[in-house]
């Protein structure tokens, strides 16, 4: 089991109580596939303006300095870039809990065993469908879905934790229930189910989100499979589950799941912690140094090879602004629940044009506003 130190996040907008719990590193623009969801509307020709294995080895040096947060190496295609084991291996020589986000169609037996010698903890597959041909046409290529099982079954033989990562949309949510119990038949650790945000080339998919009531019932469902299987799921892009679980918990008379921490105690990949995370414990490198909130919150809120990591993280105005949930306006500012939903800022972002208002996909009513 993956251990690691969970810090705590705080509403206060101060930097110093914002802990850095988690980074998500698009070490490389390219990919092999087309997928039609793409935030980074990935292609397979090179990027230009790339960091250099130094400039890689420089900014996990950076983090590791004031922070041990988890790095999630990913893409486009992270296994494309040739020094990728390099930098694993460097960050686990740091103390940081490397894992890694791939389409799973390259992890031939030799890629899965280097994934296992670099240190890398575990490794996120995506599977859009159970049908091959669903899955294949949502990826853009034929043979997708055989090449990712493949993957899956290199990954197992060799001894490196996975999770199934399915994105949701109109033309897949009534496989959900199949896709997870096929990541429980593979063999995964976790499902994390992310609900689309129309970014990139996911635009295009506009139309096949699913509507906010159903987007509820959904993650209600959600809860009630959690109950029932021996994998951890996760809903990521749909920061209203955390208010449903707490509310579905208090109707069951259990203790939801909490973040905090008794003094010694450690967490695993698995752990419960809040909403939307963007600025507040997570932050998102792009292939070329950008740092945004997220990956699907295109506002830039500095470039690592122009100011240190740990400045813009630390000093960014636009990331305090978002730690300090009083910011947040509409029925997300009046909600009960902001402290541990706080509603998606890039699905607010892309309606509206400002990320501090109210997530427009959920169904909820504050009791401030009934």
């Amino acid at each position: 089991m993956v251990k690691m130190t969970h810090p705590h996040t705080s509403a206060s907008g101060d930097p110093k109580k914002a802990q850095l719990r988690m980074v998500a590193w698009e070490i490389t623009g390219s990919c092999n596939l087309r997928c039609l969801h793409c935030r980074a509307s990935a292609t397979d020709e090179p990027f230009p303006g790339e960091l250099s294995t130094a400039e890689a080895f420089k900014l996990l040096d950076d983090i590791a300095a004031f922070s041990k947060p988890v790095i999630i190496l990913t893409g486009g295609e992270p296994l494309l870039r040739p020094d990728v084991f390099e930098i694993a291996k460097h960050g686990v020589e740091l103390g940081l809990t490397m894992t890694m986000g791939t389409n799973g169609t390259l992890l031939t037996p030799e890629m899965a065993r280097k994934i296992k010698d670099s240190g890398i903890q575990r490794v996120a597959i995506s599977l859009e469908s159970v049908d091959p041909k669903k899955h294949d046409t949502f990826r853009n290529v034929e043979g997708a879905y055989a090449a990712s099982l493949a993957g899956i079954k290199n990954l197992r033989e060799a001894g490196v934790p996975f999770q199934i990562d399915p994105t949701i949309t109109a033309r897949n949510v009534d496989e959900i229930d199949d896709i997870v119990n096929k990541a429980i038949e593979l063999g995964a650790a976790a499902v994390h189910i992310f609900l689309l945000v129309p970014t990139g080339r996911g635009k295009e998919l506009e139309e096949e989100e699913i509507p906010p009531a159903q987007y509820e019932s959904v993650l209600e469902w959600f809860w009630k499979k959690q109950q029932e299987v021996p994998v951890y799921l996760k809903a990521t892009c749909a920061p209203h589950y955390h208010r449903i679980v707490r509310q579905k918990s208090a109707e069951a008379g259990v203790k939801p799941p909490s973040a905090e921490l008794r003094p010694g105690q450690t967490h695993s990949l698995n752990t419960m912690t809040r909403g939307c995370l963007g600025g507040i414990s997570f932050a998102f490198i792009g292939h070329t140094g950008d740092v945004q909130t997220c990956g699907y919150l295109e506002v830039k809120a500095g470039n690592i090879k122009e100011t240190p990591f740990e400045k813009i993280w630390n000093d960014s105005p636009y990331f305090n602004e978002l730690r300090n949930y009083d910011n947040l306006k509409g029925k997300c500012g009046a909600c009960e629940y902001k402290q541990v939903c706080g509603g998606c800022r890039a699905r607010a972002y892309t309606a509206t044009g400002d990320y501090l208002e109210a997530e427009p996909y959920c169904t909820y009513t504050p009791k401030s506003l009934r």
